[in-house]
């Protein structure tokens, strides 16, 4: 079969990355989609066995790190297209081993970028119609000031005047955030140094389904299913914008075929909730759809000692990209939570599958490794 293009997605198994992996096997039938991840405790080929028979979509497991694999994979499949999300993610993890966060993120960014390069300078059209497309996080840019909600009848946001923008100056203040910004700048280095096509994206925090349970949103839900503690850093104060995965996923579908090339593009929900309102509203919904009384839940929540480092504030403007290319979010985040509570509810042995251990075992079946 002749393919229009030949995309490589790394961390495809993971849980926004499945999401794109997804929408772009089924969107776009002629391109080849090769999917590259280490499969770490994060990635989860359960999350895509939907489309792991279809005839434009290939599965190689494999460490960006290794540089003479990627070196292998971009001629063997003819790549001329990147969507780079594979990463460790998890804040808390990256203060227990910040060494573990640089290898992936730095290091591994630095592979396939070095990968990118050296194929695509081998071509006779060199980086003619060649992308390389870097996901990233808010996180590099700081912290926010905070005040009271001075708008929106819910009351929810904004939660203060200014917004990060894509020439807001980095300030990361976590190692996870440190590695990423790294990442950011190699990327960048690498379009003015050698003329590679690159975008950068920053990212607010993502939710939905499939989103691996250690992170607030999953945890708290499989938490109330097994009446554990829903644990709820300081005084639950912190705000974050929350943008729906499938959102995400129609950006980068977005970016990738019309943005600029050495451009970056903020994608925020324009949804700015405390960490504290947040669970309150999980535990309303999981309450009410589970057919618990009113309020049943609520005694689980339990406030925890502060993590170290962590920002107060984060909120993306987004107007950039919804002038330039026309996107804008789609969800709702009340319409976006139930559907994602729904979704847990609805697919238990998912989450029980993952705290087990047991969706290893799926990667074995079907490659027999």
């Amino acid at each position: 079969m002749t393919f229009s293009r030949n995309i490589l997605i790394t961390g495809g198994a993971g849980f926004i990355g499945s999401h794109v992996v997804r929408l772009f096997v089924e969107k776009y039938p002629d391109y080849r989609i090769v999917n590259v991840d280490k499969l770490t405790y994060a990635g989860n080929l359960e999350n895509l066995r939907d489309v792991a028979q279809r005839p434009n979509y290939i599965f190689v497991k494999a460490d960006i790190c290794d540089h003479e694999r990627m070196n292998e994979l971009m001629r063997r499949y003819a790549v001329d297209g990147i969507i780079h999300l594979a990463a460790e993610s998890h804040v808390d993890r990256s203060i227990l081993d910040p060494f573990a966060f640089a290898r992936t993120n730095v290091m591994g960014t630095l592979s396939l970028l070095q990968a990118a390069k050296v194929y695509w300078e081998s071509q006779p059209e060199k980086y003619a119609g060649k992308r390389f497309y870097h996901i990233s996080t808010d996180e590099v840019y700081g912290a926010l000031e905070l005040s009271r909600p001075q708008g929106g009848a819910d009351g929810h946001g904004p939660y203060g005047d200014e917004l990060f923008t894509e020439t807001t100056r980095y300030t990361p203040h976590s190692p996870y955030s440190a590695s990423k910004a790294s990442s950011d700048h190699f990327v960048r280095a690498f379009h003015d140094t050698y003329g590679m096509p690159t975008i950068v994206t920053n990212c607010s925090n993502n939710y939905g389904p499939n989103q691996f349970p250690e992170k607030l949103i999953p945890l708290c839900i499989d938490n109330i299913r097994h009446g554990k503690p829903l644990p709820v850093y300081g005084k639950g104060e912190n705000v974050r914008d929350w943008l729906y995965v499938e959102d995400h996923a129609r950006a980068i579908d977005t970016i990738f075929h019309r943005g600029r090339i050495a451009q970056t593009y903020n994608i925020g929900g324009n949804n700015e909730w405390r960490n504290i309102d947040i669970v309150e509203l999980i535990v309303e919904t999981v309450d009410r759809l589970s057919g618990n009384p009113e309020g049943y839940s609520e005694q689980l929540i339990t406030f925890v000692p502060d993590r170290a480092g962590h920002d107060l504030r984060y909120a993306i403007d987004s107007s950039k990209l919804h002038t330039e290319l026309g996107w804008a979010p789609a969800v709702r985040f009340e319409e976006g939570i139930e559907k994602t509570v729904r979704w847990y509810l609805d697919n238990q042995e998912w989450t029980d599958r993952i705290t087990s251990g047991q969706y290893k075992e799926y990667y074995r079946r079907m490659y027999g490794e």
